[in-house]
């Protein structure tokens, strides 16, 4: 509407200025004086009248790219006032001026809404000019963390903690790691990681840093009351019957020295007491050998290992006992030639100890089997698989399986998943164990 007006004004004016010249042109031409005088201010007029317009709605626009320029959307223009176009052009004016405010105040409402995350979170965050160093954003959580008060640029802490900078600063943490910080002659452990990003023609860096000493203090106090308590029940099993029956041999004894004509001494009842005694101490022996097998394994030797060759082991190591159970052992290799980098002995260990548990959760049942498969997950990475069909585990069982020496056997040393958990991370990798819905267990190795 205000480009038709505006184009609508203009042509009637060139109009106008086109018709008096040619009247002027006329009149000159047949040297009327008066004539030519009347055209010549009539032509004036019109000439200062287009330019007034012309003028009037350039400034007008000026005025608008000044306010823009300087961001002041604050202004309002007339509309009630001057010719329709210009009120027009007002009504434009004070349309984009609302349009910016408005958008302004939801990114107002949303970097306030977003500072306020970023505040609460337990996470320190950082973001500072790379060339310059000024803070473009930080939060209180990364204050507290490096125990600092507010700065806006990060050569302050090269001049108060030059060690803590070269850390977080000058060294680049692409994945992120594990660090311990000295704040205060006091060493944190930090988990760091960072990237660089641009705005416009500048580069900034974002850091991410999360105190983890009061997780791994929280985790390992957890680890530590779970493996006291299995280890304090195995300790009493084996020496509470060990007490009782040093106890009723201490007495037989005792009332065979006061009384040896009333009390005849049984020779093959203190020997099988001592005997029971020593396999008893046997026991805790083989449970204090066992608790030291966890620490046993450090390091690995990870070589291209040939899956179908590795299937091939264990099915024949396995064949006695799948002929004893009466289990259907299956091998299966989703992916032709499949090849993982692993340390071969150690993940043979933990895949027949995998074997070997779902045999025996499986073979009760009427037809007891066991698939083995290799294979690749939807992410890519190379997996494998033990799973049964035999009645599954509890979920009390199955938030304790991986505790050491946590163990629902009668003979079971609690050991077997604790040491599998360990090789696999080892291999950078990890231990899954779930329930399936057609019944049964799967276990689940992915490197």
């Amino acid at each position: 509407m205000t480009y038709k007006s505006y184009v609508f004004s203009l042509t009637w004016r060139v109009f106008l200025l086109i018709a008096s010249v040619t009247f002027l042109a006329f009149w000159i031409s047949w040297s009327e004086l008066y004539l030519i005088v009347g055209a010549s201010f009539v032509t004036i007029l019109v000439i200062i009248n287009l330019y007034k317009f012309v003028l009037k709605r350039f400034i007008e626009m000026d005025d608008f790219f000044e306010s823009v320029k300087y961001r002041d959307f604050s202004r309002w223009f007339v509309e009630t006032k001057g010719s329709q176009d210009i009120r027009e052009l007002h009504k434009g004016f004070n349309l984009v001026n609302s349009t910016i405010k408005s958008i302004n105040r939801e990114r107002q409402a949303q970097f306030v809404y977003l500072q306020k995350i970023l505040e609460m979170v337990d996470v320190g965050i950082i973001a500072y000019n790379v060339e310059d160093g000024s803070v473009l954003w930080t939060n209180d959580s990364l204050l507290q963390t490096l125990d600092l008060p507010s700065f806006k640029n990060i050569s302050f802490i090269e001049s108060r903690r030059p060690e803590v900078y070269q850390e977080l600063f000058e060294t680049y943490h692409t994945q992120a790691d594990s660090i311990t910080l000295k704040m205060r002659q006091e060493e944190t452990k930090i988990l760091i990681s960072d990237t660089i990003f641009e705005i416009e023609e500048s580069s900034f860096k974002l850091i991410v840093l999360q105190n983890i000493e009061e997780t791994l203090n929280k985790n390992e106090s957890e680890a530590w009351k779970k493996l006291l308590s299995v280890m304090t029940h195995e300790i009493m099993n084996s020496i509470a019957p060990i007490s009782s029956l040093a106890e009723t041999l201490e007495t037989n004894l005792k009332s065979s020295i006061e009384q040896p004509q009333e009390n005849n001494l049984d020779s093959e009842d203190i020997l099988a007491g001592i005997s029971s005694i020593r396999k008893r101490s046997e026991g805790l022996m083989q449970f204090a050998k066992t608790y030291r097998s966890l620490n046993k394994v450090t390091q690995i030797n990870r070589l291209p290992v040939q899956i179908d060759e590795l299937f091939e082991s264990i099915e024949q190591l396995l064949q006695p006992t799948i002929l004893e159970k009466n289990v259907t052992l299956e091998f299966k290799v989703t992916e032709p030639n499949l090849i993982i980098k692993m340390d071969n002995y150690l993940i043979e260990q933990v895949l027949i100890n995998l074997i070997i548990n779902a045999i025996e959760a499986a073979e009760e049942k009427e037809n007891p089997t066991v698939i083995v498969t290799a294979g690749k997950t939807f992410k890519g990475n190379f997996q494998i698989t033990v799973q049964d069909n035999g009645t599954g585990i509890t979920q009390e069982v199955l938030e304790n399986v991986f505790v050491p020496f946590f163990s629902t056997k009668k003979r079971g040393s609690g050991v077997g998943l604790s040491l599998s958990k360990q090789i696999m991370n080892l291999h950078q990798g990890k231990i899954q164990l779930r329930n399936i819905n057609e019944g049964g267990t799967e276990a689940r190795l992915i490197f």
